[in-house]
């Protein structure tokens, strides 16, 4: 059996040492690091080994009992959180490691929420019992209260213990009969607990100490008896591709979850209509990599040969790409020495954005500038130390901003016509406001009849091929329902990229006839704080433009919940730590986006003139004796080909 598991948690609370132990105690390591010593197994990357935390998501395989895990390391930093996610998308079974000490902390409510949207089993393991002011009651009843009702605390002989049978009776009506009768077996109660595992309707807990070894063995006995999985070698080979990396080489590493199937060397694979062979397969314990010359379901492997994939894309016989949640929230421009020639520069982002597509690489032609998205500063200063380690660039930022993104609210119909000499295309968009943070949708009903099927998808191609820019300030545009209506080709005169012009009008035609909006990002918080400092916190609340839902006191401890814009709360936490002396706390987490709390300061700031952004233009191409002509937005509409739709 074949089991993938994720070990997470908040930076510091013991994940990397316990993982350190696991590999320890199944022979898969002969000694044991730790990060304090800079010498642990699974950070073997220089930066990381120097910093003390987990950068990179890194695997390790070991066998135990009659099953091989293959064990992802996560980094616990919330500046890291997009490598996280993508590494949990691909688990069977995750690990949640809590500091018996200092209990459930900020990123842990992230880790939490991200392994329930993605439905993986969990189990918990309290750390850090050797420590002066370890809890475990206490920690227990944090999860209780923040995460899930139904954790259960094993120990010893978990089955033969009073209180855990009736955990998992009461979740079967069937159990519960046979139990109140005295007849239930052992064997029936360790299937029972296995399928509410995986379920998600049981979450089972554990304590002990990673650094002095108290638990560990345990642990790995129960995590055996409790995990199952299913993975079939019958059938075509399908996979999730959840990470990209390039080797000293330059060679790009394909990192994939087998689902279903086999895969061999030379297998071929089409990616929109270019061929990609598989040329070679390793799967990695650590930074090395043991050569194979196939793999079947439930590996998790590296190859080379992929290069038109990206991490969250299926491949084989699954369609379903996913789509992150973990997105960032600032943006940053690169400063580098005008000495160098920017194609060298671009080109070493551009691998670093293949490795984390959330970097989102940009290149302003207007500016001259590079531009990149991030999560927090400390990626900033590791990025710094990436470029400098592995590509000898000397690299500095610019101050972090927020990343805006703009959207409507009335429905329009865009229309755009480029009609150059010799060329000729024609598309009528209908453009409608969508749900919040769902993006950008698309929809066609255009008829065959006024346009062929390939032109029609070459429409779509257009519309997800890059980011639009909005005309308040040229931030992303988002939330937005497209239908392609209608359009028109010319049999002889329409040629490559005829679409690509028409398309980016008609977006911006529509644009310029709707109700634009801009919006910015948001956070949901959790404050903590002793009830002499509530009249502060919630009149800091409303002044940051933000908003908290009834608060709860328990024992002259507050805690309120609430949500405000990531510009006001990003830098309240150090407030929060001055005046409750340390005392009080807050969690963010990224709540997605929402209207903008100061629209026309952020406009004014951003200046940005719509009409000279070279990229887009809302102007549509006519033709007239022979020449081209341009013809505004506004006055488009009476000379287009097709009639408009409305």
């Amino acid at each position: 059996m074949k089991k993938t598991i994720g070990i997470l948690a908040h930076v510091d609370a013991g994940k990397t040492t316990f993982s350190e132990e696991i590999l320890y105690h199944t022979n898969s390591i002969r000694s044991l690091g730790r990060v304090d010593h800079k010498n642990s197994f699974l950070d073997s990357n220089s930066i990381e080994r120097e910093r003390g935390i987990t950068i990179f998501s890194e695997q390790a395989t070991f066998k135990l009992g009659s099953s091989t895990y293959y064990l992802v390391d996560t980094p616990g930093h919330v500046d890291f959180s997009s490598e996280m996610e993508r590494a949990i998308a691909i688990m069977d079974y995750a690990i949640v490691i809590v500091s018996g000490v200092e209990g459930i902390e900020g990123h842990t409510e992230t880790v939490w929420n991200l392994l329930r949207k993605y439905n993986i089993p969990t189990f918990f393991f309290i750390n850090k019992m050797d420590r002066v002011g370890y809890d475990r009651d206490r920690v227990l009843d944090e999860i209780k209260r923040n995460f899930t009702k139904d954790v259960c605390f094993l120990e010893g002989d978990f089955l033969e213990n009073e209180n855990v049978v009736e955990f998992l009776c009461e979740k079967d009506e069937k159990f519960l009969e046979k139990y109140l009768e005295g007849s239930i077996e052992k064997d029936e109660l360790l299937e029972l607990f296995k399928k509410l595992i995986k379920d998600e309707k049981a979450f089972p807990c554990f304590e002990g100490s990673a650094l002095q070894d108290i638990g560990i063995s345990e642990f790995l006995e129960a995590l055996e008896s409790l995990t199952i999985t299913k993975y079939s070698e019958e059938g075509n080979f399908k996979g999730r591709v959840y990470k990209i990396r390039y080797d000293e080489k330059g060679n790009r590493i394909t990192f994939i979850k087998s689902l279903g199937g086999r895969l061999k060397v030379r297998d071929e694979f089409t990616f929109e209509g270019n061929t990609n062979k598989v040329t070679s397969i390793k799967i990695f314990n650590g930074n090395k990599g043991v050569i194979q010359e196939s793999i079947s379901a439930g590996d998790v492997f590296a190859v080379t040969g992929l290069t038109e994939v990206s991490a969250g894309q299926g491949i084989g016989d699954i369609n379903e790409d996913i789509t992150y949640e973990m997105v960032p929230t600032l943006t940053s421009k690169v400063i580098y020495d005008k000495a160098l020639n920017v194609k060298d520069v671009l080109a070493v982002f551009k691998i670093l954005d293949e490795e984390d597509p959330a970097l989102n690489v940009i290149w302003n032609e207007k500016l001259q500038e590079i531009h990149i998205n991030i999560m927090g500063k400390i990626q900033l200063e590791v990025l710094k130390e990436v470029l400098k380690d592995r590509f000898s660039l000397n690299i500095e930022f610019g101050p972090c901003k927020i990343l805006y993104k703009e959207t409507i609210t009335t429905t329009v119909i865009g229309s755009g016509h480029f009609e150059p000499l010799r060329h000729y295309a024609e598309v009528h968009l209908k453009l409608e406001p969508g749900k919040r943070n769902t993006g950008i949708h698309f929809q066609n009903k255009c008829k065959a009849d006024d346009l062929n099927i390939g032109h029609q998808n070459l429409i779509k191609t257009h519309i997800f091929e890059r980011e639009h820019h909005g005309i308040l300030t040229g931030s992303s545009l988002t939330d937005v329902k497209i239908t392609l209506l209608t359009g028109r080709a010319h049999l002889k005169h329409t040629s490559g990229g005829d679409f690509r012009e028409a398309t980016f009008r008609a977006l911006r035609q529509g644009l310029e006839k709707a109700n634009n909006i801009l919006l910015e990002p948001y956070y949901k918080f959790k404050i903590v704080v002793k009830d002499e400092h509530i009249g502060r916190v919630l009149s800091d609340i409303q002044k940051y433009k933000g908003s908290f839902e009834p608060y709860e006191i328990n024992e002259g401890i507050v805690t309120i919940m609430g949500r405000g814009p990531v510009k006001t709360f990003m830098d309240y936490s150090s407030e929060i730590v001055a005046f409750t002396k340390g005392k009080g706390t807050i969690n963010l987490v990224f709540d997605g986006y929402d209207v903008c709390h100061d629209e026309s300061e952020v406009i004014e700031e951003f200046n940005y003139d719509k009409n000279s952004d070279i990229e887009y233009t809302s102007t549509s191409i006519f033709c007239s004796k022979g020449e081209g002509y341009l013809v505004k937005w506004d006055m488009a509409d009476e000379k287009m080909h097709c009639e408009i739709i409305t």
